[in-house]
């Protein structure tokens, strides 16, 4: 394309980004590359000497930031609800989402009635469920059977959130620790990013 002129290609290229960004299913990519966007629309509002441009990409770079730093910033409701591991919700909601969680779960097996199970919301909607059962050797451990946020929230820090200040949910329940033994590598980078420790394969939390 080198009939393009430089200016020409600033404007394709902050085109792609916002038509890039339009394609995320994670909120936080979506801003992220939708602010890469509007600056690059900044730009070539510049270089055209296009006033409209200029403020039209500069508010949406600002509405950007703003959602990033309400998103990534502790701004969100995050929430933990203990529910029946057999509520028709919870059925219903992870029969929705089984394909994706075979992806880091590939194990996750139907729960039995008396798994304990939470489902986590994020500003009052589902986002995703953690399930477990109490290890027979300790009570006060909680073995995971299932640790899954929606695709959309993965980057809102829910389980950091989780096994951190909302701990005192599981606390509350019984539980002092939290183990899990990933079989898959997403989901021991997932585990490992949110404060396990591997102790011979099996990754455990102590909850504090």
């Amino acid at each position: 394309m080198s009939w393009l002129s430089p200016v020409e290609l600033v404007g394709y290229a902050a085109s792609a980004l916002v038509v890039t960004s339009l394609a995320m299913t994670s909120v936080v990519r979506l801003r992220v590359i939708s602010l890469i966007g509007s600056v690059t629309f900044v730009a070539y509002g510049a270089l055209l000497g296009s006033v409209p441009i200029i403020l039209t990409n500069a508010a949406v770079a600002v509405l950007n930031i703003w959602f990033l730093r309400k998103e990534l910033g502790g701004g969100r409701s995050l929430g933990a609800v203990p529910i029946a591991a057999d509520a028709p919700f919870l059925t219903d909601f992870l029969e929705s989402h089984r394909t994706d969680i075979a992806r880091s779960q590939p194990e996750f097996a139907p729960p039995s009635p008396d798994d304990f199970a939470l489902l986590l919301t994020r500003d009052g909607l589902p986002a995703g469920a953690l399930m477990g059962r109490r290890a027979g050797e300790d009570p006060g451990t909680l073995d995971v059977t299932l640790d899954y946020v929606m695709h959309a929230y993965r980057d809102s820090k829910i389980g950091s959130w989780l096994f951190g200040p909302g701990a005192k949910v599981l606390r509350s329940n019984g539980f002092n620790r939290v183990a899990a033994t990933p079989t898959t590598e997403v989901h021991r980078s997932y585990v490992k990013g949110v404060g396990f420790r591997n102790e011979g394969g099996r990754w455990v939390r102590d909850l504090g």
